[in-house]
Parts: C-alpha cells; sequence; structure tokens
C-alpha cells in the first residue's frame, strides 16, 4: 500500500489503479495548528499595517477554514478620514485611497500566505467599506487546509 497502488480482490481487478497521497507541504491544519496559524497571521498583519500605514486596525480576525483564508479589519480609519468619510463624495474618496491599501497588502503578503499554508491562492476577494471602518480580504486556496 506504501507504493500507492491498490491490490484488493482479484489480482487484475484493479491493476494500475494508483491513489494519489497528499503532495509533501500538503499537510492538512489539526485544529490547534489552524489556531496557532490564525493568531500568527494577526499578529502579522497588526505588524504590517503598522509598519506600513504607520496606524494598525483596531481588530483584526483571521479565519482559516476548509480551502479559504479570511482577513477582516475593522477601525482603520484615522481621526480625519472618519471626520471626511461622513460626506457622500468623502465616503467614496476614503474607500478608493483604501482600496489601494488593500489592493498594496495583496501584493505584499499573498505570497506569504501561500508560502506558510503551502498551498496557491486560486481566487480571491477584497471589500473595503468605508462608511462602517472596515475591510476584509478572502482567499481561496488550491486544496483544503484544515482536517
Amino acid at each position: 500500500m506504501s507504493s500507492g497502488v491498490i491490490n484488493i480482490g482479484q489480482p487484475d481487478q484493479f491493476k494500475g489503479i494508483v491513489v494519489k497521497s497528499k503532495e509533501p507541504g500538503e499537510k492538512r491544519l489539526n485544529e490547534q495548528e489552524r489556531k496557532r496559524m490564525q493568531h500568527e497571521f494577526k499578529i502579522y498583519m497588526e505588524q504590517y499595517f503598522k509598519r506600513t500605514l504607520g496606524k494598525s486596525v483596531e481588530t483584526t480576525k483571521i479565519t482559516i477554514v476548509e480551502d479559504m483564508l479570511i482577513i477582516r479589519g475593522e477601525g482603520f480609519l484615522t481621526e480625519p478620514e472618519k471626520f471626511i468619510v461622513k460626506t457622500p463624495r468623502g465616503k467614496e474618496a476614503i474607500r478608493a485611497s483604501r482600496m489601494h491599501v488593500v489592493q498594496q497588502h495583496v501584493v505584499d503578503n499573498l505570497l506569504f500566505f501561500e508560502n506558510k499554508l503551502g498551498a496557491k491562492a486560486i481566487h480571491q476577494t477584497y471589500e473595503v467599506e468605508a462608511e462602517h471602518d472596515f475591510w476584509m480580504h478572502a482567499i481561496v486556496f488550491n486544496r483544503i487546509l484544515t482536517t
């Protein structure tokens, strides 16, 4: 069985059928590992924004589930941005500038997440709701990450 070939029943019944084992680096995270990785990503993201923007978000939530990584942040606007976002034109201006920040985060950090999880990102989306002082980034990977 270690060769990956199944030979059960009639000698030639399953000849040539190969069971693909997980590739190296495709280890799934158990519950403890998942929580540890979520915490590591949370700290990493808070440090990233502190380093790049000079201010971290008030709340960062990281969720790893099945084949997805979801990053959520709240409380990222500066005091002047909070004032500006209360106006119709200001809301769009702040959203556009913060979308630029999120897009740069994707450029700067996607490879980090792929390397840490041993998986390739195949789909992603991100959104900024400036009027709610909220942003999120959801990434779907090419394999199941959790047990």
